[in-house]
């Protein structure tokens, strides 16, 4: 199976692809220990930039912007990860978002996850990412994954619901509902059975 991760970090290094990264390998890690075998492949919109902008425009993405759009519609399980904006996601972010056609997404699982500076900005995930994917009807994932700064440090990697003990209930949710699929593929478009997966799932 397929999973693609979308980082809209703009520098380099980033600690938004850091989280990607992590909440990937997470979900390979786990889909592995479940007897799955997953491929994994990260989309970087800054690289991506200056073609979202002249689609944006012109209607017509260039050769790579297209590969990386046919990459996360054919997916079958998205990681999406935005840096804090102005206490939303980034406008790259949402731009490339908007190049997708809307019914593209349908009934994907999609783990949401967000960097900024504070813990303050956290509500980010609940207010701006998760609205986001269920107007593109995706099965948005129970736990989405913020990360401050702070976060990074070791001090987070012993406390019980520190950025560690986070990835691995999120990737763990991921790796489930895609073993469940494969293991009971979707009929096309089938919204009810996808939510109802998604409800039954245990993720102790």
């Amino acid at each position: 199976m397929k999973v693609v991760a979308v980082s809209g970090g703009l520098s380099t290094p980033s600690s938004t692809r850091l989280l990607a990264d992590r909440l990937t390998d997470t979900v390979r890690d786990a889909l592995a220990d479940q007897g799955h075998k997953a491929d994994v492949d990260v989309i970087e919109l800054r690289a991506l930039a200056v073609a979202i902008a002249n689609n944006l425009v012109t209607g017509f993405p260039p050769p790579q912007l297209a590969g990386a759009i046919e990459a996360v519609t054919s997916a079958d399980g998205l990681v999406a990860v935005t840096p804090v904006f102005s206490a939303s996601y980034s406008g790259l972010f949402k731009s490339f978002f908007d190049l997708i056609d809307p019914g593209a997404l349908t009934g994907k699982p999609v783990l949401i996850g967000a960097t900024g500076g504070t813990a303050r900005h956290s509500l980010v995930l609940e207010h701006a990412l998760r609205p986001l994917f269920t107007y593109l009807r995706t099965v948005v994932l129970p736990t989405g994954v913020y990360a401050a700064s702070e976060d990074w440090g070791s001090g987070s990697a012993a406390h019980p619901e520190g950025l560690p003990a986070r990835i691995r209930r999120a990737g763990r949710e991921m790796a489930s509902i895609l073993a469940t699929r494969a293991a009971h593929p979707l009929p096309e478009d089938d919204l009810t059975v996808s939510k109802k997966q998604l409800s039954d799932l245990r993720f102790d």
